[in-house]
């Protein structure tokens, strides 16, 4: 991870889809970016519904990250999410989806987060519980 808060190519499924990881906006919030492409449409040519949650659902378990990490990276686990789809995003669109703790304690957050456009549209919305993995159940217990 740079130092200046974003994080690219670190998981498989962030290469496999193509977004990029924003922890370090210095407000709590995780910002998930995506610019669209062919291969993120669907048959009928808009954004697969799947990609867009998968993007709310990283930049939600970000942001339950920064609540104990300023590098975004203490592992949360989703525990559910609901997502809305408000409208289509289509190629060449730049994406950005935003998350927000809304309430829970120590080891639950709830966590909502809206998926825009560059210009504001409201693509998709959702609202997600997640889980503080504890530190014995990570590789070698670290933090």
């Amino acid at each position: 991870m740079a130092t200046d808060g974003i994080i690219r190519g670190e998981t498989g499924a962030q290469r496999l889809i193509g977004y990029v990881l924003d922890v370090g906006g210095g407000d709590g919030r995780a910002r998930c970016r995506l610019d669209v492409t062919a291969d993120h449409a669907n048959r009928h040519g808009v954004l697969h519904g799947g990609i867009a949650a998968a993007v709310l659902d990283n930049a939600l378990g970000a942001t339950a990250s920064l609540s104990v990490d300023e590098t975004g990276r203490a592992p949360f686990l989703t525990i559910s999410m609901t997502t809305q789809f408000l409208a289509p995003a289509r190629e060449g669109m730049s994406l950005t989806a935003t998350g927000r703790i809304t309430g829970g304690g120590r080891s639950m957050l709830f966590v909502e987060g809206v998926l825009e456009n560059g210009d504001g549209t409201l693509i998709a919305t959702a609202t997600g519980v997640f889980k503080r993995v504890p530190q014995d159940r990570l590789p070698g217990g670290a933090a």
